[in-house]
């Protein structure tokens, strides 16, 4: 049987166990297809790039599935029907890699590592401004001062 990976996009609203009953109910309509769930993996509630359906934010889950084609289009029929569903997109792939995705790797890698204290920008010094340290409200007070001490000797 060919090898498919989908990655669906649940609202926002719902909780993670909402989510999970949702894809149980897949998982459970493609074995009964004779599919085979190899990989399931739940990526959290991430930003969405726009809106869809007035959703800034959407629960990801990838799975990657051993079916034959007809279960592939009964599963995206039964998803274009479930209202909590924004998005979903199955690619035909050569094989399903065991290990973690990348959304999945790159998060655990950003847990672990710790960067440090912000190094100076590029035109910084380092050193904390205040609001009156702008350059331009030091040639202003620059030129109080000239013209302050002007009309002391004109006096």
């Amino acid at each position: 049987m060919p090898l498919y990976e989908s990655v669906l996009i649940a609202r926002s609203e719902i909780t993670q166990q909402q989510v999970d009953t949702i894809f149980d109910a897949v998982v459970a309509q493609l074995e009964s297809d004779g599919a085979e769930v190899k990989k399931r993996e739940y990526w959290g509630l991430r930003n969405l790039a726009y809106r869809i359906k007035k959703n800034r934010k959407g629960h990801y889950v990838l799975l990657g599935l051993d079916a034959p084609p007809a279960a592939i289009n009964e599963m995206e029929r039964q998803l274009r029907l479930n209202e909590d569903v924004l998005r979903f997109l199955t690619v035909k792939v050569d094989e399903i890699e065991e290990a973690p995705s990348a959304p999945l790797s790159r998060r655990d890698d950003r847990e672990r590592s710790f960067r440090g204290p912000k190094p100076a920008g590029r035109f910084d010094s380092g050193r904390r401004r205040g609001p009156d340290d702008r350059e331009e409200f030091r040639a202003r007070d620059e030129f109080r001062a000239d013209r302050d001490d002007d009309l002391i000797e004109e006096e």
